[in-house]
């Protein structure tokens, strides 16, 4: 159990520092609120918790024989934010009402992780380090301690977004906001080539 501590802050790091998934949680808690920010949370965490396990279990085994697969993912997640970005920048300012089309977040959220090779790099790289040789126990116990790991770090990401939803009130602030975050989202395609 001396690996506790290494996994949880792995995983915190990964997850807490900025990165796609955490800018469209800021931007979805401007604009959104907080209901809807920790529905696009709750599909980043799934999302990535179940890349989390399938790496575990074989699918970075996938990618050492097959890495052309990466490449694609590469191509396939600039172009995701590639088109979240242009949204954002074309949106016209006004915050959304609450529940307006709040079911697709959940599963925008999962498809970013999947799209994110930051997502792949830390789930191939964390069990690599803390659960290669655990079997399905050590896998399951990492999978664990992310998952509410990066629920958490998520979360704090929506809330510092909705606690600026005041200040974004007026349509030309949520314009300025959406615009700043499109060019921090484009600005994280680069670093995918790099990892």
């Amino acid at each position: 159990m001396s690996s506790l501590l290494p996994m949880f802050l792995f995983a915190l790091a990964a997850s807490l520092s900025p990165g796609p998934v955490n800018l469209v949680g800021l931007g979805t808690g401007a604009q959104r609120g907080l209901r809807a920010g920790l529905l696009h949370v709750s599909g980043a965490t799934c999302g990535f918790a179940l890349l989390l396990v399938l790496c575990g279990f074989g699918l970075r085994e996938l990618l050492a024989v097959a890495p052309w697969l990466l490449g694609g993912i590469r191509v396939a997640g600039t172009l995701w934010f590639a088109w979240m970005a242009g949204k954002l920048w074309l949106d016209a300012g006004r915050l959304s009402a609450a529940g307006a089309g709040e079911g697709s977040l959940f599963w925008q959220g999962a498809l970013m992780q999947w799209l994110n090779p930051k997502a792949w790099i830390a789930s191939a790289a964390g069990m690599g380090a803390f659960a290669a040789e655990g079997g399905s126990g050590r896998i399951g116990l990492f999978a664990l301690i992310y998952f509410v790991v990066c629920y958490a770090s998520l979360a704090c990401w929506v809330l510092a977004g909705w606690r600026l939803r005041g200040w974004v009130e007026a349509p030309p602030r949520v314009r300025l906001l959406n615009r700043v975050l499109a060019v921090m989202l484009l600005s994280c395609a680069p670093a995918m080539w790099l990892t």
